[in-house]
């Protein structure tokens, strides 16, 4: 039986059909968060066990990352014996969630009126590349390609001149969140009713509305009053600053902090025509190719204790190897370490925090099938 902890989806089960990242970041984060979550994996196992550096084979450290925590176990879904394990475990389950496509997924006999028929107050979460409404329902769907349909190759495009992909999986990780929230809001519906209910999220549909919170601009008027784009996020000089010896993230944005920095550095360019934000907004870039070459004349912690002092959002430009030994993620306890059957690891732990109901690192990667003679013996199987 798996060692719970006090999270505020303690006592939580879920059962677990994702692959790839999308699915698997949402479950992780219920896992962290105190759910019970039993990974159903294919006798081959979740393609992410093999894509990237680990300990042994099968245990690639995306897959350990994103599947901390839970409980793997193997059904072949294509026979009887498979399907009888898994509706057994649906029946004693509060969520079912999986990332095949609609047409997968109801091959097996597992749409959600059918699983709905074994435990109606499921909360039932279908994680889709596009949502079944639309012509694209069926067709595949990786993080590229959502990035692609959602215009961040575009909007890499008008900064840097090259259309790119930006150096993360965004849309998985989003919709990943969204997933999470989508679920946990249907989950609380039914504890004040007692219903269960289909959840659907789309990465297409999720990264749209991502991208136009700001980017929807003056488009979304009718009629429409300016294309789609936020100026300030599309201006290619917004890129961190060049120092005397390195390079720094730094806005001076608001009204105040313009005039505390005007005041104490005294550029000679600094007239009226910057004096409120509508003006600057209106030629920011000019005003962050003039501040490039201010921000050249010093070191970059003297730029940082500056601006600092002056409350004014600076940040030097780290590696991703320096998140690790970042002395404000040390002080809030985001990293923890778990002993694995491979040695110690060094997770990033849950995000959020709770004064009654805290969440931790829920534990190891399950090797492949680890749990499946566990949980078919707790349902008598």
């Amino acid at each position: 039986m798996r060692v719970t902890h006090p999270g505020p989806l303690s006592g939580v089960r879920v059962v677990d059909l994702t692959a790839m990242v999308m699915g698997p970041y949402c479950t992780q984060l219920m896992a962290d968060l105190g759910a019970d979550v039993i990974k159903i994996e294919p006798p081959g196992g979740d393609n992410t066990r093999f894509i990237s550096a680990g300990p042994e084979p099968a245990m690639g450290g995306v897959f350990v990352n994103i599947n901390r925590g839970k409980r793997s176990v193997v059904l072949d879904l294509r026979t009887a014996d498979g399907k009888t394990a898994l509706s057994a475990l649906i029946a004693r389950s509060d969520v079912f969630i999986h990332s095949m496509r609609a047409k997968a997924v109801a091959a097996l006999g597992f749409s959600y009126p059918e699983v709905a028929a074994i435990n109606p107050s499921i909360v039932y979460t279908n994680c889709y590349g596009y949502g079944r409404r639309g012509p694209d329902a069926d067709r595949t769907a990786y993080d590229d390609t959502i990035q692609a349909e959602c215009g961040l190759p575009y909007v890499q495009e008008r900064l840097t001149g090259q259309a790119s992909y930006v150096g993360t999986i965004l849309a998985d990780k989003v919709a990943g969140m969204t997933a999470l929230y989508a679920t946990t809001m249907a989950l609380f519906h039914r504890a004040r009713t007692g219903e269960g209910q289909e959840v659907e999220i789309g990465m297409f549909e999720t990264m749209a509305a991502f991208m136009l919170v700001e980017h929807a601009n003056g488009a979304m008027f009718d009629p429409p009053l300016a294309a789609a784009g936020y100026p300030r996020a599309l201006t290619p000089q917004r890129a961190p600053y060049r120092t005397k010896d390195g390079l720094i993230s730094a806005l001076v944005y608001n009204d105040k902090q313009w005039s505390a920095f005007v005041d104490a550095v005294k550029p000679p360019w600094a007239g009226p025509e910057f004096a409120t934000l509508a003006q600057r907004a209106q030629q920011v870039e000019t005003v962050y190719t003039l501040l490039a070459d201010v921000f050249r004349e010093r070191t970059t912690q003297d730029w940082l204790d500056l601006l600092r002092s002056l409350d004014i959002p600076a940040a030097p430009v780290r590696t991703l190897d320096e998140l690790f030994d970042d002395p404000h993620l040390d002080a809030v306890g985001l990293f923890e370490t778990v002993e694995t059957p491979n040695g110690p690891v060094r997770f990033p732990g849950a995000p959020p925090s709770f004064s009654r109901t805290p969440g931790r690192v829920a534990g190891p990667a399950p090797r492949l099938g680890a749990h499946t003679r566990e949980i078919l013996d707790e349902l008598g199987l």
